[in-house]
């Protein structure tokens, strides 16, 4: 029973927790949990927050360190296997020494960790993102979207600073054709834990715009595979598949396929194949009028050429009824004292005038008698 009279210092409690606490987990332990805080010390050693929620929130964290002497070893480590450093947000398999200072309380000291683990982890959660779309019929949802012939107002989400939005804009700008487009950039966190939600909020701001934008373009230049795990993140997929205007992604490189990509209308796999894609529309149509405008040149040639031979079937038709050259023949044409044609001889008597034209001139004649055929003189 407790009383006044019946009490411990703070420094025996403490140990008597020690005792307790290492008693209890006497040899070292895989521990999963989230790495809410890290800072890497001038030292070398490796401060973090473990952590754990649930759908209600925090439900449980706690100190650990990594001594400089491991913390060398297992960041490149760690790194070679997932392509990222170890940082906020991820989820780890960590193996711990459980210790209880009476001054500094509870704290684990990490002496190994596994890689695979984290990279399951967000390859599990990619599948369940996947699986979730596909069931809110969200994944063909950007498909169905009309395409605009030649896209001109781009809407581009990047870093202001990303070389890949720098590639982007000095390749499309500058084509070798001289085509124009129109692009306004909308800042945006494009890797980490923080990218979803600015990406979202990129978009907002697109849609509340009053320009109406022809395409939407996500694009960064690449990066580790963990930095671009948030293009698999469940918010903005959504907020992607559900947008009202075509969205393109161009967030990795061959090896990376991201959900995002997935919803999107299209992905590329770099800015600079992007804006290829852009000028290749243009290029495409430019071919398609100049095609045209030939065939329709090829037409009126055609049309030309058809009128040019009907004009030299008549000239020729012309030329073979025009009278000086059927004189030119042997014939003779005979007109009356009018100069009418005739051409019977019993429309004339004797002592009219008659005129015989022949190709090399005229006759003046006056008829002296008429003989017509059939009949005696």
């Amino acid at each position: 029973m407790s009383g006044p009279g019946n009490y411990i210092d703070l420094y025996e409690l403490q140990t008597r927790l020690k005792n307790g606490i290492e008693a209890a987990f006497p040899s070292k332990l895989w521990l999963k949990a989230e790495i809410s805080a890290m800072k890497v010390r001038p030292a070398g050693h490796c401060y973090m927050e473990l952590s754990q929620s649930s759908e209600t929130g925090l439900v449980a964290k706690a100190q650990a360190v990594i001594w400089s002497s491991k913390f060398r070893f297992l960041a490149p480590f760690f790194k070679s296997v997932t392509g990222s450093d170890m940082s906020e947000g991820m989820n780890v398999l960590v193996l711990v020494s459980v210790n209880f200072s009476q001054l500094y309380g509870l704290s684990l000291v990490i002496d190994d960790i596994d890689p695979s683990f984290t990279v399951g982890e967000k390859e599990q959660q990619r599948r369940l993102t996947i699986a979730r779309l596909e069931a809110e019929g969200l994944m063909e949802l950007q498909k169905e979207l009309p395409m605009p012939v030649l896209p001109y107002r781009l809407a581009v989400i990047s870093a202001s600073d990303a070389a890949g939005f720098r590639d982007f804009t000095r390749h499309l700008l500058e084509n070798d054709y001289g085509f124009v487009f129109r692009s306004e950039l909308f800042p945006a966190v494009m890797q980490g834990s923080a990218a979803p939600s600015s990406i979202i909020g990129a978009l907002e701001s697109i849609a509340q715009s009053d320009t109406p934008y022809d395409l939407v373009l996500v694009m960064r230049g690449g990066g580790a595979k963990l930095d671009l795990a948030c293009y698999d993140d469940y918010d903005l997929a959504a907020a992607i598949a559900r947008f009202p205007v075509p969205v393109f992604t161009a967030v990795g490189h061959d090896q990376d396929h991201h959900v995002c990509d997935m919803v999107a209308y299209g992905y590329m796999k770099t800015p600079t194949a992007m804006a290829d894609e852009l000028i290749g529309y243009y290029a495409d149509e430019d071919a398609r009028l100049l095609s045209f405008g030939s065939r329709l040149k090829l037409a009126f040639l055609n049309k030309i050429s058809r009128m040019e031979s009907q004009v030299q079937m008549l000239e020729t038709r012309i030329r073979s009824a025009d009278p000086r050259n059927i004189l030119r023949r042997g014939y003779v044409l005979a007109l009356d004292s009018s100069g009418v044609p005739f051409k019977k001889a019993a429309d004339k008597s004797c002592g009219d005038e008659v005129s015989l034209m022949f190709a090399d001139g005229t006759l003046e004649c006056r008829v002296t008698k008429v003989t017509l055929a059939g009949r005696p003189d």
